[in-house]
């Protein structure tokens, strides 16, 4: 459906979206969560083995 108001054409978009639909996208914002959620833990380990190392290398 679309209108024409002046010179702007204005189009109205029909969405499908309902809770079935919803659940592909939460469920991939989950795992990408997930996954973030181990990258930091992964990068906070390497931190540590660093500031392990660093203490070692002065002794």
């Amino acid at each position: 459906m679309s209108s024409t108001t002046g010179d702007v054409d204005v189009v109205e978009e029909e969405t499908h979206f309902n809770s079935a639909s919803s659940q592909v996208p939460i469920s991939e914002i989950m795992v990408c969560n997930r996954d973030l959620e181990k990258l930091k833990q992964n990068i906070n380990d390497v931190q540590k083995m660093s500031n392990i190392i660093g203490v070692l290398g002065k002794i």
